[in-house]
């Protein structure tokens, strides 16, 4: 609540209750002297009333003050933020004529976009590193200016920053913007910043360059990014460096190659080419989920992969997501066809044939559905961002009332199967109404309550998304965590209140009524390409046994133990592992090479069991098993080495280490 205006003084009110009088127009840097030195000396910004604000903007009214020290969740993204104007700044000093556009901080860094004709290289990194690091320590002094629209635009096209002055431009006539100044370096920027460059801290590291398109369209000029990392302290510097560089190996681009996986082409941009141990991977998956869904009382269906436009506007998506989708015109037909981008409309038509007794609710209809989306060139990101995907997506109509016991039967499922591909971590959110929507407030009510009863009911922590569940309903939103501890959205439990309706979608309630089915879509892997990707990262290429795409290669030693070694291939080839689509994958390596070079080509491999197999072996009806870690486990009876490497598949435990 304001003060009135003829006081001179303001009562601020600190996190613990404490209320402290000043005179009108404190600031921050002043109330944190007065609580204590130590804080004044910790402190970067303000947050009053909720909102951040810098150390030395003077308070004008009474209000609540919480002070943002380095120790606080905000104070990443806020030295990100800082260090993007430093970053501009030490460019500009070293490249004269350099315009800049947009700086933000993102996830884990900052980047800044400039417009130079001659390109930057990594050499001219260093140097800009070594500005920066400069600019720091000079301690420039920070400082803020209010000033009207057209101002600013005209002050930045008198000093040549005209794209600057267009972004301004595309405020709305009549609204001030704020100018930050650090010493006589400024841009626009809502802020809030430190009281001086020195408050960074140096521990930064610019990382890479790429190109930009001016507001993200290609059809604008293009711009050159430099991207950045920026930390509290040098610890955790180092720490996200190894991260990095560790991330770097498991690049499921990079081992997709080296394990001959698959491949990516221009040709087909964001498609993949599947190879013969990349494709194993991915049937071996598709059968286990395949099965682990029947066992959920799922049915499988398969739907159409191109159909009328007209049947994406009545559902919705053809306003909703046409930009997404691709298009083709028939010729001599007036008919304009749509590859479908997902499987809910399709799986609503099999639901409308015949009418339905609320007798066989819930209908849980799965489908390894083929989509395909448009996605701009230069979003592409091998597995992780493709055109053309599979989606193990499935869609449960059913009774209003039967709602939260649903939300609870697809999140185990998602659990299950998350615990049992390895990923232990799991994080749930709960995202809500987003301001535009369909719907009553009285129904996103007990579908937001539904969703967090599930949650409940299950024991299960949630998160609040506020404003970020889809126009047409609430959704969980899973989120899982690899061996390196970086986070992966895949599975989503998601209410439709639009669907049903627009498509016509009815059942027989009890008293004889056509009652509207409550509907949820349900995803646990979502793309099959895309969390293959992930899989790849987790384990680095080193599968479980049961995922391996070749669990075993047979080593024979010299020419005379070849057709022993057909034989084992045989036996374990017979092998049949249950949910995994057959028996055992196993090769034999029959190249004219040394054994110790074919031992090591199969670790390069990744490949769980190396059996070398001689005439002795060959005699005695045995093998001799190495691990891909380089262990030896000696020689063991073929029967023996089947009983281990059968549990180790049907436990899906990798205990081969």
């Amino acid at each position: 609540m304001s003060a009135p205006a003829s006081s001179a003084n303001v009562t601020i009110t600190l996190p613990d209750g404490k209320a402290m009088t000043f005179m009108r127009g404190v600031t921050g840097a002043e109330i944190a002297a007065a609580i204590g030195p130590g804080l004044a000396k910790a402190a970067l910004i303000l947050e009053v009333d909720g909102k951040q604000w810098d150390l030395f903007r003077p308070i004008e009214h009474d209000a609540k003050i919480r002070v943002i020290t380095k120790k606080d969740p905000e104070a990443l993204e806020l030295i990100r933020h800082d260090m993007a104007h430093v970053l501009a700044m030490a460019v500009q000093e070293l490249f004269p004529g350099t315009q800049v556009t947009i700086g933000p901080a993102i996830e884990d860094g900052f980047y800044y976009d400039f417009a130079r004709a001659t390109p930057f290289t990594p050499e001219d990194l260093p140097r800009i590193e070594e500005k920066m690091r400069e600019i720091i320590k000079r301690d420039l002094p920070t400082r803020r200016e209010v000033w009207p629209r057209d101002k600013a635009v005209a002050h930045f096209k008198g000093i040549g920053e005209l794209y600057k002055a267009e972004l301004i431009e595309s405020i709305p006539a009549g609204e001030d913007v704020s100018i930050y100044w650090h010493g006589d370096w400024h841009d626009l920027c809502r802020g809030p910043h430190f009281a001086s460059t020195g408050k960074i801290g140096d521990a930064f590291k610019l990382t890479k360059i790429a190109g930009a398109y001016w507001r993200g369209d290609a059809r604008n000029a293009q711009l050159q990014r430099i991207y950045g990392t920026a930390w509290r302290d040098q610890k955790e510097l180092d720490e996200y460096l190894k991260r990095i560089e560790e991330a770097e190996k498991r690049d499921h681009r990079k081992l997709g190659k080296e394990l001959d996986l698959f491949h990516m082409q221009e040709e087909a941009a964001g498609q993949v080419f599947w190879h013969p141990k990349g494709h194993a991977l991915y049937r071996t998956l598709e059968a286990y989920a395949r099965r682990k869904f029947q066992r959920h009382d799922y049915v499988e269906v398969k739907t159409p992969l191109l159909m009328d436009h007209k049947f994406w506007q009545q559902s919705g998506h053809w306003d909703w997501y046409r930009e997404h989708m691709f298009a083709v015109e028939i010729e001599g037909e007036d008919k304009l066809l749509a590859l479908k981008p997902m499987n809910c409309p399709g799986h609503v038509q099999i639901f409308k044939q015949g009418m339905r007794s609320y007798r066989e609710l819930p209908i849980r209809m799965s489908e390894f559905g083929s989509c395909s989306r448009y996605e701009p060139s230069g979003a592409l990101h091998g597995l992780m961002r493709v055109r053309g995907f599979t989606q193990d997506d499935a869609h449960i109509f059913m009774a209003p009332e039967q709602m939260t016991d649903e939300a609870v039967h697809a999140s185990r499922l998602i659990f299950e199967v998350y615990k049992e591909l390895g990923f232990d971590s799991v994080d749930v959110k709960l995202s809500t109404r987003p301001e535009k929507r369909i719907g009553t407030d009285e129904v996103w009510d007990k579908a937001e309550a539904d969703l967090a009863d599930a949650c409940t009911k299950m024991g299960v922590p949630y998160k609040l998304n506020p404003g970020e569940g889809a126009f047409y309903g609430p959704k969980l939103e899973f989120t899982l965590y690899d061996a390196i501890g970086r986070a992966w959205q895949c599975g989503t439990v998601q209410v439709d209140f639009n669907l049903p309706g627009r498509l016509g979608a009815e059942y027989v309630a009890e008293d004889g009524s056509r009652q509207r089915p409550a509907m949820l879509h349900r995803a646990v892997l979502g793309s099959m390409e895309r969390f293959i990707g992930v899989l790849i990262e987790h384990y680095a290429g080193a599968f479980p046994v049961w995922l391996a795409p070749v669990q075993a290669k047979i080593i024979p030693i010299s020419e005379k133990a070849n057709a022993y070694a057909e034989s084992v291939k045989r036996a374990l080839s017979e092998v049949s592992i249950p949910d995994t689509g057959g028996g055992l994958r196993v090769e034999v390596d029959g190249a004219n090479e040394r054994m110790q070079k074919k031992i090591r080509d199969a670790q390069l491999q990744k490949i769980p069991y190396m059996l070398v197999v001689g005439e002795r072996e060959a005699a005695e009806g045995k093998v001799a098993v190495r691990l891909r870690s380089g262990k030896d486990l000696g020689a063991m009876a073929l029967e023996t080495f089947i009983k281990r490497i059968r549990d180790e598949a049907e436990s899906r435990k990798d205990v081969a280490e």
